[in-house]
């Protein structure tokens, strides 16, 4: 989805690497429409179940 932040980094360690992606992952959490488009692109739906009271 989301490669940018990738390109052309050097990264210093590990920690820089996951806190990049975490980041990253955030930014594209806050924008369903992405997450709906890829979805679309494979014939999937996005569903919500509710919790049922027993």
């Amino acid at each position: 989805l989301r490669r940018s932040s990738q390109t052309n980094t050097a990264f210093t360690d590990p920690d820089h690497l996951i806190s990049t992606l975490r980041h990253g992952l955030r930014q594209v959490q806050y924008r369903s429409e992405l997450i709906d488009g890829c979805l679309a692109g494979t014939g999937l739906t996005m569903t919500t179940s509710r919790q049922q009271n027993q």
